[in-house]
């Protein structure tokens, strides 16, 4: 757990919650998967979809605790999260997540595949009657698909921003939106979830071209794969570096020139991510009652980028 990250937005005992729930689910579990289980969860989380929950019901509800059924949407979150993490490392071939070896690399891709199906099924029978709940991540789970398809369809393809813009928010936004949406029913923090979840997008992508710095970080596999990518969109606007980004089969030289070029687009991503911070307060002015904790929420958020 990220302590600080934490008690900056005063959801530590929530969060303790949805921890001490995930580890006695995985201890639950046949013991067929618990191994598998426990390497996914062991190194824990950023829990920032539980805190995108619960700074949403809080910004609309201030006075009151959170209650039961919003801590059990926030740990099913967790397994739908941890289940996209699972196909991503295996899409993207990744051998290493927070400096540990991904699901399927330390036990193949089958059991990792088995694994995210199983997390998806053990979140459906925990919402158990919360039939608006069950919608929700019913949507999710369809655009998430939808989102990965898509990202995959156009890579390598020089388009732009606004063409970065749609894939995030079907990607990342689209969790954040779910997010918003299961603490709030009435939908109307559902602009501000996708613009938090675009934030969230935007500011990793930024973090990763920082860390890719001689392809040595966390951006390599986006710039192998010809990922559009928020840095990516604004560089290929120049031809020669469109046509680089264009290529199957780049070759080492061509990814340091690519990311060399990724890096001097960061100033003007991060103007660009400042704009959305002023879309999503002016979406937590308008229709939180209380849009404070949204405002820290974003704040938080913001810091991702490593700027």
């Amino acid at each position: 757990m990220n302590l600080s990250f934490v008690d900056n937005l005063n959801f530590r005992r929530e969060v303790s919650l949805v921890e001490t729930q995930l580890a006695e689910w995985v201890e639950s579990c046949d013991k067929e998967m618990i191994p598998e289980l426990r390497w996914q969860f062991i190194s824990g989380s950023k829990y920032f979809r539980p805190l995108t929950i619960f700074s949403t019901y809080r910004s609309l509800i201030p006075e009151l605790p959170i209650p039961d059924w919003l801590i059990r949407c926030a740990v099913v979150i967790e397994l739908f999260h941890n289940m996209t993490l699972v196909i991503d490392d295996i899409l993207d071939k990744s051998p290493e997540r927070r400096g540990r070896a991904t699901l399927h690399q330390k036990f193949g891709e089958l059991d990792a595949l088995m694994a995210s199906g199983y997390m998806v099924a053990e979140g459906y029978r925990m919402l158990g009657t919360d039939v608006q709940a069950i919608e929700l991540f019913s949507e999710l789970m369809k655009r998430l698909g939808v989102a990965e398809c898509l990202q995959w369809r156009l890579r390598r393809q020089v388009l732009g921003v606004e063409d970065w813009r749609h894939i995030a928010a079907e990607d990342t936004g689209s969790m954040f939106e779910i997010c918003a949406c299961l603490a709030d029913r009435s939908g109307r923090l559902r602009t501000f979830g996708g613009l938090l979840g675009l934030l969230y997008h935007g500011c990793d992508d930024v973090g990763d071209v920082r860390g890719s710095a001689a392809l040595g970080g966390g951006g390599v596999e986006d710039l192998r794969d010809g990922i559009l990518t928020l840095p990516a969109a604004l560089a290929i606007r120049d031809p020669e570096i469109g046509s680089l980004f264009s290529k199957e089969s780049p070759s080492l030289e061509d990814l340091q020139h690519l990311s060399k070029a990724f890096q001097m687009q960061l100033p003007e991503a991060e103007r660009y991510l400042d704009q959305v911070v002023s879309q999503a307060r002016k979406e937590a002015e308008l229709f939180a009652n209380d849009p404070e904790p949204l405002y820290a929420l974003i704040a938080e958020t913001r810091k991702l980028s490593g700027g």
